[in-house]
């Protein structure tokens, strides 16, 4: 496993929601084509999670290059008829697909990793996941989120750090009890689902602590994406902030 640089991007997964109008998140009367930019003066990264439903059209994927400033990256999820339908069969042919279609972030220095997020029906099958792995492309960094605790064993994280790579670390409901912490590739992923603590799936201070020393662990030795999931009521874009500003604390006092 290759060393990292041991940046830490946090952000939240997606950007485009209605919800988060009239002073949720965004100011009150701020017309939806200027929501990327408004986000991306906050956050350095973005999660992009309606390519999993659809295809993009590459005009709109170069305005999200245009419309952020330097060092911001993208992190892609996978179409779910690569995960969900064919789970994991053919995937160089599919993911090829995604690439075409958001070239202008391929071309540019704002691609982050691709997420492959698994259905949670999917049971392990390391045949199917060597295929898989041996079918990347070089050049990318993937990450990939196993959701059925049968995936959870030492041979499927060996066969990831063989690849470099990265094991989501995913926290919510029903996934607590089998996760791992274990980093398997030279760059950490994190989606934060749902706060334990915290109401209505927000997280509470102490677990915003927890996760920031952590991470700040994890990024001596690695590079680091986090993204909350919790669009409900701006708690992601909150949530996101809050971390941020203890992760730079925790920097600043060495």
């Amino acid at each position: 496993m290759s060393r990292g640089t041991g940046r830490v991007a946090v952000g939240c997964s997606g950007w485009n929601y209605r919800h988060w109008r009239d002073g949720v998140f965004y100011p009150q009367g701020l017309p939806a084509r200027k929501w990327l930019g408004y986000y991306a003066e906050r956050f350095d990264t973005v999660e992009v999670n309606a390519t999993f439903y659809g295809l993009p059209r590459r005009e709109a994927v170069a305005r999200w290059v245009a419309d952020t400033p330097d060092g911001f990256t993208f992190a892609v999820k996978v179409s779910r008829y690569a995960t969900h339908v064919k789970r994991l069969r053919d995937a160089r042919e599919h993911l090829n697909l995604l690439l075409e279609r958001i070239a202008p972030l391929v071309d540019s220095p704002k691609l982050g990793p691709l997420l492959w997020q698994l259905p949670p029906s999917f049971r392990r099958d390391d045949e199917r996941l060597a295929a898989a792995l041996r079918d990347l492309p070089p050049g990318l960094r993937h990450a990939i989120e196993l959701r059925h605790e049968s995936w959870f064993a030492d041979d499927v994280l060996r066969m990831l750090a063989e690849h470099d790579v990265a094991l989501v670390v995913a926290d919510g409901p029903g996934l607590r009890s089998f996760r791992t912490h274990e980093l398997t590739a030279d760059f950490g992923y994190v989606r934060l689902h749902h706060g334990a603590r915290g109401r209505r799936g927000n997280y509470s201070p102490p677990e915003l602590d927890a996760w920031a020393d952590e991470i700040a662990g994890w990024a001596r030795d690695a590079d680091v994406y986090v993204f909350f999931n919790n669009d409900r009521e701006g708690f992601a874009p909150a949530n996101a902030a809050a971390l941020r500003a203890r992760l730079d604390r925790s920097a600043a006092t060495g």
